[in-house]
């Protein structure tokens, strides 16, 4: 028996629907940071045999299944949006918790590839610093910022975005320039960066899998929904989402490539440290000099801070969600200071857990959190089978086989395989989370003979949402 569901205005929010088409695919293009292709470029080029826009390409084909996916189930759960919420609603409660349960795992290694990145960034500017300190202050900062307030708004968001493509259409411009003039490959047009010797396609996936990482955050404008001037923009505002941002990073993929096709220039004297942490101040550096490090640097830095203080403050709304619905222990995680009006355990507990960014690489923790998006796009695809083909039982025409059974099946395939592609470490990290959420769900509902609690992150518990009504 599935939920009727009430519009938050009617549950005690006070979202207003002012969000056009635009200003949701902004939105979302913001959370996909479109600077990380430069962050990752290295490690991807490394690993595909240098073939990087060949693994966004295959990404991208799959994000496209699953954004129809997304998009559909937008649509029959209208006041819904996450996985989470259309598994629960679409096949079991239960299946809906292991899925959230998994995608804890984004949302709290998220805050700490953001300090990764920024890390990079700063080592870069002054090798003599050791790195550990700019974890401690980045996370200091961060922390700070979010335990006083956790408020923001789309247009801040969207001026980052601005500068942050600006920026990257004048790096697109130079290296044009420079590969007229002989540097890289010597052209412009080249199969080279998609097909050459060497490539294989187990290399290219172990790419996409990496590269899958930069997609996530188009599925975070679902959240959006009740903000949204019509339910009926949603769906084409995911896969805009997921087809500008592929697009963007395909284009300075392929640009880059073309610059360098070889991914040794990156690791100087075989140094894998360059190759694992961000290589964007070094692709500035090498394209336009100090001047355009430091510009590319500080739209990578301004685009990054931003995704890091919205990361910081969703993962922290969420434990706040969980320990108010009693998933998590109320006294701890559901506390709100009376002072900040902000979930400050919560807070510091996301700032203690980013701090092990001193320990980590940026390769490593991404295959983590790719571990859990893989996992919820699957699970998207199989809640489009479950909630038309099987619940609404639209399975009787040739188009509505196609739509709800052939779409959805490629993507729950796609994305399946991609996972099964991850990092050995991160599968096995993933899986022992995935046993602790399972034992853990056989507590709550004490041996499945009670109902497990929701945790909606759309849930208006904290008195504050996403976007403030204007």
């Amino acid at each position: 028996m599935t939920k009727t569901f009430v519009p938050a205005a009617k549950r005690g929010g006070t979202l207003k629907r002012n969000l056009g088409l635009w200003a949701i695919v902004g939105l979302g293009l913001g959370y996909m940071t479109p600077t990380v292709i430069f962050d990752t470029f290295g490690m991807v080029a490394r690993d595909t045999n240098n073939v990087v826009p060949l693994a966004y390409l295959v990404a991208l084909i799959v994000m496209i299944f699953t954004a129809v996916s997304y998009g559909k189930m937008s649509g029959a759960i209208p006041s819904a949006g996450s996985a989470y919420t259309y598994v629960r609603e679409s096949i079991h409660p239960n299946v809906g918790f292991m899925v959230g349960w998994t995608s804890l795992i984004d949302y709290m290694l998220l805050p700490m590839v953001n300090c990764l990145i920024i890390r990079s960034y700063l080592e870069a500017v002054f090798p003599g610093v050791p790195g550990w300190i700019w974890v401690v202050l980045y996370c200091v900062l961060t922390t700070g910022i979010i335990y006083l307030t956790m408020r923001g708004t789309s247009n801040v968001n969207m001026i980052l975005l601005v500068i942050s493509i600006v920026v990257m259409a004048v790096f697109v411009v130079m290296v044009w320039v420079q590969l007229a003039g002989g540097e890289g490959v010597g052209t412009v047009g080249s199969v080279q960066p998609f097909l050459h010797d060497g490539v294989t396609m187990g290399a290219v996936l172990m790419g996409a899998t990496i590269v899958c990482f930069s997609f996530i955050g188009f599925d975070a404008v679902t959240m959006y929904v009740e903000e949204a001037k019509s339910p009926k923009i949603m769906p084409r505002a995911i896969l805009l989402t997921v087809i500008l941002g592929g697009g963007i990073f395909l284009v300075a993929a392929y640009f880059t490539q073309l610059r360098f096709p070889d991914w040794n220039v990156f690791a100087p004297g075989g140094d894998m440290q360059f190759v694992e942490d961000s290589t964007l101040p070094l692709i500035g550096q090498f394209v336009g000099g100090p001047a355009l490090q430091a510009i590319l640097t500080a739209a990578g830095f301004c685009a990054t801070l931003a995704s890091g203080l919205a990361s910081h403050a969703s993962v922290s709304r969420m434990l706040l969600v969980m320990g108010r619905n009693n998933v998590l222990p109320r006294r701890f995680f559901g506390y709100v200071n009376p002072k900040t009006h902000t979930p400050t355990f919560n807070i510091v507990l996301t700032g203690v857990v980013c701090m092990f960014a001193i320990a980590f690489t940026l390769e490593m923790i991404a295959a983590f959190i790719n571990f859990g998006a893989l996992i919820a796009f699957t699970a998207v695809n199989v809640s489009v089978i479950a909630w038309f083909a099987v619940r609404k039982g639209r399975r009787r025409t040739p188009r509505d086989i196609f739509s709800y059974i052939v779409m959805p099946g490629i993507g729950m395939v796609l994305t399946g395989i991609l996972w099964a592609n991850l990092h050995a470490d991160a599968l096995v990290g993933g899986l022992v989370w995935l046993a602790l959420g399972l034992v853990y769900l056989l507590f709550l509902t004490r041996g499945f003979t009670r109902k497990v609690a929701a945790f909606d992150e759309n849930q208006p518990v904290t008195g504050y949402n996403k976007v403030p009504a204007e």
